[in-house]
């Protein structure tokens, strides 16, 4: 069965190309134009995933985000929470996470990049679905936050008090452990699993 998803978005031609272009995809897309709609579509209606976008008339995604944050509604389950948006400055995108969006994509929207989160998301399909069988060690998290937040080998040498290799050594070890070759990818992966948070 096809998973369903909930775009919303205030922009009609961003709602109808969304339900093309995943529906091409083999997923079903329920829309809602602004975020009170989304709001009701989602307590009466759970989708698997939601799709929104933060700028919109009367109430944002954030605000949106913050309502559906505070319920206490057991038959809603987990739905992961997806920001779909052309805001894409660093502090929106660290207010979001911290909100709790499980992820963020910015527009003009890569439709291959998206089905690839979506998949993610709602997993289990490929390593990111499957449990790490080695664990990273506190040292090689803690690297790996830093390195998150745009630090070099230098700066987070200076911020440990470590030497630079030592660093290069964990963020290696750590990138061995993940399946990855840059550190971009480990960053990315190892937030996935909740290893490290942003």
């Amino acid at each position: 069965m096809a998973a369903r998803l909930l775009c919303i978005d205030d922009e009609a031609e961003v709602r109808q190309l969304v339900v093309d272009m995943l529906g091409l995809r083999g997923f079903t897309v329920d829309v809602a134009a602004n975020a009170n709609e989304g709001f009701t579509g989602i307590l009466h209606n759970p989708p698997d995933l939601v799709l929104c976008d933060i700028l919109m008339p009367e109430e944002s995604g954030f605000d949106l985000l913050e309502r559906l944050s505070s319920l206490s509604c057991d038959h809603l389950g987990p739905i992961p929470f997806i920001f779909l948006t052309a805001l894409a400055d660093r502090e929106t995108i660290l207010k979001g996470r911290r909100l709790g969006a499980d992820d963020y994509v910015t527009k003009p929207i890569d439709f291959d990049i998206l089905v690839e989160v979506i998949k993610a998301r709602l997993g289990p399909p490929g390593l990111l679905g499957r449990r790490l069988e080695r664990p990273l060690t506190r040292r090689e998290a803690e690297v790996l936050s830093w390195a998150a937040h745009g630090k070099t080998s230098v700066d987070i040498a200076a911020l440990l008090d470590i030497g630079e290799r030592t660093v290069d050594f964990h963020l290696g070890n750590a990138m061995h452990k993940l399946g990855v070759s840059t550190r971009a990818q480990a960053v990315m992966k190892a937030t996935l699993h909740r290893l490290i948070r942003l």
